[in-house]
């Protein structure tokens, strides 16, 4: 007799719940004080590769947000960059849940600066002429270091910073404005986009180069996401994308069968920038800074995507 195996496979709304629950999980008292050092901001919820130097600013009042100022070592010396981020034990509240489940996105952009961005902005600080008089967007950009970091030191043409989460959106456009004076002559936006709409064709073929860091998670969306790659891609010309994301199991490989189905090409690199890599072999050999470091689902590999 046949048995009617059920598909337990977890749908994207349960995984998203999941990361959700873990961020609340993780949550501790704020306690007043004026003691900044005790208010951790979001991208220290995780080790990190701690590339770019951060500190800390201030608190916004009656909120859950931080102002951090990122400091880019830059030929003429250094530039600073001000964003602002959530608090790490900020409690996610109904409307973060609400927003995820009506736009079938995730809400990792919001749980924390992931180290796969802090690794991308900095190699992009480390290839400037990738970006020079370039038109370029970034995907799933959470709080828009990297893109940002592209704006501000590379004479980018124009550097579109896009996320599918509106909340996070609000976040980038905060950003945006708040450092608007760095940016030189480049055109600096931020857009709401879902990688499964390809409703935009004032943006079709319209970039020289796409940057995204640790989207290929959810596999659930990786057809759209392979989608929105060549959708996106300047077909006239060299154009590429460029994203870093740790393995992750079959996470990525399943991606990049997406991204062959598509019609796309790609390469891998596994030691891409020697400042990187010397971190990672720290890691790899018990560093105290992060112990729980494995290079399966902490590493960021270098993917470039061609047409």
């Amino acid at each position: 007799m046949e048995t009617n195996n059920t598909d337990t496979k977890p749908k994207p709304s349960s995984l998203r719940w999941k990361i959700l629950r873990q961020a609340l999980l993780r949550r501790s008292s704020l306690q007043d004080s004026d003691d900044q050092s005790r208010i951790r901001i979001s991208r220290r919820t995780t080790h990190g590769f701690d590339l770019i130097p951060s500190k800390l600013v201030d608190k916004v009042p009656d909120s859950r947000d931080v102002h951090v100022c990122y400091t880019l070592p830059v030929a003429a010396g250094y530039r600073k960059l001000l964003l602002t981020q959530r608090v790490d034990n900020s409690t996610a509240d109904l409307t973060d849940f609400e927003i995820c489940n009506r736009y079938n996105i995730d809400n990792t952009g919001l749980v924390c600066h992931w180290p796969s961005e802090d690794v991308l902005a900095f190699f992009c600080l480390s290839h400037v002429d990738m970006f020079r008089s370039r038109r370029v967007i970034e995907l799933g950009s959470g709080y828009g270091l990297a893109g940002l970091v592209i704006a501000a030191t590379t004479e980018a043409l124009e550097v579109v910073i896009s996320d599918g989460n509106p909340q996070v959106v609000d976040y980038i456009q905060r950003n945006i404005e708040v450092n608007s004076g760095a940016f030189g002559d480049t055109i600096v936006k931020s857009m709401t986009l879902h990688w499964n709409n390809e409703d935009i064709l004032d943006i079709f073929n319209t970039f020289d180069v796409i940057i995204a860091s640790d989207c290929t998670f959810f596999k659930d969306f990786h057809k759209g996401l392979a989608r929105i790659v060549k959708f996106l891609l300047k077909n006239t010309g060299p154009s590429e994308a460029i994203f870093v994301s740790p393995r992750r199991g079959d996470s990525l490989s399943k991606f990049l069968e997406e991204i062959e189905e598509t019609g796309l090409h790609f390469s891998i690199t596994e030691n891409y920038d020697a400042e990187i890599w010397k971190r990672h072999q720290a890691f790899m050999n018990g560093g105290d800074s992060w112990p729980s470091y494995d290079k399966d689902h902490c590493y960021p590999l270098l993917v470039r995507i061609t047409l």
